[in-house]
């Protein structure tokens, strides 16, 4: 799939993705515990409908990318409701120039399985941290359950097209492979959803 055809599957989403940032449900929990960890100015990637704003320390500098512009119009307006000041860039994150050894922070959630290279991604979040910094993942892809990853092989290609993410990649393969080392993992529905603590590989 182009990102052309991309942008307009998450554009349609937008108003969806916007009150879902308002509901305390496990996707909350998730996040919430993930983001503790946020620290210094943030870089985060596929921002969606900035659901992850309510969890970030007020003081801090938010640097916020999506290739939807609708998705940027939502998070806007979360930032205004929450009197936050974010730098958006609406750009596709496997292209955008942003500066290298920047961030302190950089926070992708459920964003690995809608990039056409996922692989290239995980090497520029490296490329963006400080050596010292932290990158925080929320992601879902293959279950470790046999019967749940044959329905999820089965369905991809019908979930790609309608939602214009897959349900398949193996995540912690990609973050093993990439130039990213794991501090700490946690794993949730049949191993299907992953939280990663990680930092740059020096």
């Amino acid at each position: 799939m182009n990102i052309e055809r991309q942008v307009e599957i998450f554009n349609k989403q937008a108003g969806k993705y916007y009150h879902r940032a308002k509901q305390k449900n496990m996707d909350f929990r998730l996040r919430s515990k993930l983001l503790q960890s946020v620290t210094g100015d943030i870089l985060e990637l596929s921002v969606g409908a900035g659901m992850n704003f309510q969890f970030y320390p007020k003081r801090s500098r938010v640097t916020a990318v999506d290739f939807s512009p609708l998705m940027i119009d939502r998070a806007k307006i979360v930032a205004t409701e929450q009197r936050r000041e974010v730098d958006f860039r609406i750009g596709n994150v496997e292209e955008i120039v942003l500066p290298e050894k920047n961030y302190d922070t950089v926070i992708s959630t459920l964003s690995l399985c809608s990039y056409p290279h996922p692989e290239k991604v995980l090497k520029r979040m490296a490329s963006w941290c400080k050596e010292d910094g932290k990158i925080l993942l929320y992601e879902h892809g293959i279950s470790t359950n046999s019967f749940l990853a044959w329905l999820q092989n089965k369905t991809n290609s019908i979930y790609m097209k309608k939602v214009g993410c897959h349900m398949n990649r193996d995540i912690l393969k990609l973050v093993q492979e990439s130039p990213l080392s794991i501090v700490k993992s946690e794993h949730y529905m049949l191993n299907a959803v992953h939280l990663i603590w990680a930092k740059p590989v020096k």
